[in-house]
């Protein structure tokens, strides 16, 4: 290849005359909030959310699984008139269905705004008019791992960060001594484990952190939580080395300040996580109120934690996949439900009492929904269950910002597909940064030469939910 021909003094000015008008764009475009800003040296530090937030902290409740909306959230009377006959429409689900069946459940009106729930959330229906239901959500496919990914990370197939990951990478934590993100989930891993709670390619320090809340004694739920080889002193000593020998090194390395930052992290909960997760200094009535019963201490522990400045929290109820409701629906649901449907209402009632609901988000709902129609076995005897169904499922917000006693789309008339208002997993992740004051195509993060976001390039705000 011949050399260039060399440039004229004319042409060199020409050219660097460009490039100087170009860097003064730069710096336009970023005055304007139009570029990206890079991420602090510190990513746990306090961030100012984009507007004025309606809430400052999210808690989703998660039935793990896929809930049958159509027996809880979604009341479909048609489903009673085609009892033990083919629906007049097509279902396209992953295994074989056969004749429409009508849930065994009674719903009822409540509240002034006559919300309609199942008999399955009594007590939580005295929350009507705080609670928001959104009829018309959709996922992508009808299995369990891609459609928890797209609920809890926007995405079914790629590794990306999650919810919680992204609310503090926008809004930072408000305490330093405790996680900003945390996912209970009793009895062990859901299904795809941490990856519901990563950070993805944002900083490691923005993970959820994971506890069984099966146990109550600390030193269970939290995975060495105290050392058995140093003590605090000795301790303190081994992280000032780690950080001499980090600052050392001269370049910096996210990896490792990350790994960092856990260590300091873990030492100082040793004496805050302790006092955070102790029962015992709450009141007999409050004990009582929530129920003595795994789900009712994991939500009083939610309650305490979000006291003490914890971001986001994620409730799981249970591991493995509960209300994944193949078979006998009926029994099955009424236990679940039984076990949810107290201490979810007890939550709502404490947050209200003590401030807290009015700048807390809480979400519940699952990956996706059930069929209409009974699932049939292998022998094409009919189970009593509903399969999975992603292409129309509910789920139910209350708290900060959100517009009590609405209904927000619909399915059609046997539940199976969205219908009025479709609502993509996007959609709702688009809101929730936005009760938050943080608007969801700002909120970004350079990797690999591109934006990523948590919507990706989707998503849109669901305003009549607003308040």
């Amino acid at each position: 290849m011949p050399p260039l021909p060399p440039l004229s003094r004319r042409e060199l000015l020409a050219r660097g005359g460009c490039g100087l008008g170009l860097v003064g764009l730069a710096g336009l475009l970023a005055d304007a909030g139009e570029l990206s800003t890079p991420p602090a040296t510190d990513p746990l530090a306090v961030k100012p959310p984009h507007f004025a937030p309606r809430a400052r902290r999210l808690v989703h409740v998660f039935l793990n699984g896929g809930p049958s909306h159509v027996d809880t959230l979604d009341p479909k009377p048609a489903l009673a008139r085609y009892a033990g006959q083919p629906l007049p429409l097509s279902l396209t689900t992953e295994r074989k269905t056969g004749t429409a069946l009508p849930s065994p459940f009674a719903f009822q009106r409540h509240g002034a705004s006559g919300l309609e729930l199942s008999e399955l959330f009594a007590r939580t229906a005295i929350h009507a008019d705080r609670i928001a239901v959104i009829r018309s959500m959709f996922a992508h496919v009808p299995n369990h791992e891609p459609s928890l990914m797209l609920m809890n990370c926007g995405d079914s197939v790629q590794p990306r960060p999650s919810v919680g990951s992204w609310l503090l990478y926008g809004l930072g934590s408000e305490n330093r001594n405790l996680p900003g993100f945390i996912a209970m989930c009793p009895g062990g891993l859901p299904v795809k484990g941490p990856d519901n709670w990563q950070a993805g390619f944002l900083p490691g320090s923005l993970q959820g952190t994971a506890l069984d809340s099966r146990h109550t004694a600390v030193e269970k739920l939290i995975e060495n939580i105290h050392s058995p080889h140093a003590g605090p002193a000795q301790q303190r000593r081994q992280l000032d080395l780690l950080a001499r020998l980090e600052a050392a090194r001269g370049a910096a390395d996210p990896r490792l300040e990350a790994r960092i930052g856990s260590f300091e992290l873990a030492f100082r909960m040793q004496t805050e996580a302790a006092e955070a997760f102790d029962l015992a200094g709450e009141t007999r009535e409050t004990r009582e109120l929530y129920g003595d019963t795994v789900h009712g201490r994991q939500l009083l522990v939610a309650r305490r934690l979000l006291e003490r400045g914890v971001r986001a929290v994620q409730v799981w109820h249970g591991a493995g996949q509960p209300w994944d409701n193949h078979e006998q629906i009926e029994p099955n649901l009424r236990r679940l439900c039984g076990e949810l449907d107290g201490p979810l209402s007890a939550f709502l009632t404490d947050l209200g009492r003590r401030g807290l609901l009015d700048d807390t988000l809480v979400l519940v709902g699952g990956e996706f929904g059930r069929t209409p129609a009974v699932e049939l076995g292998g022998d094409g005897a009919a189970k009593a269950g509903r399969d999975h169904n992603h292409y129309g499922f509910s789920v139910f917000l209350a708290g900060g910002g959100i517009r009590g006693g609405t209904v927000h789309g619909a399915t059609d008339d046997f539940g199976f597909r969205a219908a009025v208002d479709p609502v993509s997993v996007h959609d709702l992740h688009a809101t929730i940064l936005h009760l938050l004051g943080l608007d969801h195509k700002r909120l970004t993060y350079r990797y690999a030469g591109r934006d990523f976001r948590l919507t990706d390039v989707h998503g849109r705000v669901l305003q009549p939910l607003l308040a």
